[in-house]
């Protein structure tokens, strides 16, 4: 899902990611702590179009997400320099990492960003595990 921008930023959707060394490299305690409220919680992302994409990131460094298009991905997340960032494996994606800034937002509150695609977004965390609709 290249438009993990936001996921990130997760209105807390922490907006960015950060490349990760290695797939089994844990998330340390300060780089968690930037993105907790994100933790069990949706990362919506939506477009101009109106569509909506989501992710789900996990505390042991690992992200899910749902495109606008409804196609799947997954991957890995680190806090890089302020900013929060995602390196896709699935579908490959060519070793490319995304990032974001995070916002200092809180549950629920957007915040716009860009998405991987260069386009305008509003994200917002969601409370809860929801489907992009």
């Amino acid at each position: 899902m290249r438009t993990i921008v936001l996921i990130a930023a997760a209105t807390l959707t922490c907006a960015a990611a950060a490349d990760r060394a290695a797939a089994d490299e844990q998330p340390s305690s300060t780089t968690a702590d930037a993105v907790k409220g994100a933790f069990g919680n949706t990362i919506v992302e939506t477009y101009p179009d109106g569509r909506r994409a989501a992710v789900w990131l996990k505390s042991d460094g690992t992200y899910t997400g749902q495109g606008r298009k409804h196609d799947m991905s997954n991957g890995h997340w680190a806090v890089k320099n302020g900013q929060l960032c995602f390196h896709q494996s699935h579908p490959f994606a060519f070793g490319t990492t995304y990032c974001t800034p995070i916002p200092k937002v809180g549950l629920g509150e957007p915040w716009q960003t860009k998405a991987f695609t260069g386009e305008e977004i509003t994200v917002r965390v969601e409370r809860g595990h929801v489907a992009p609709s």
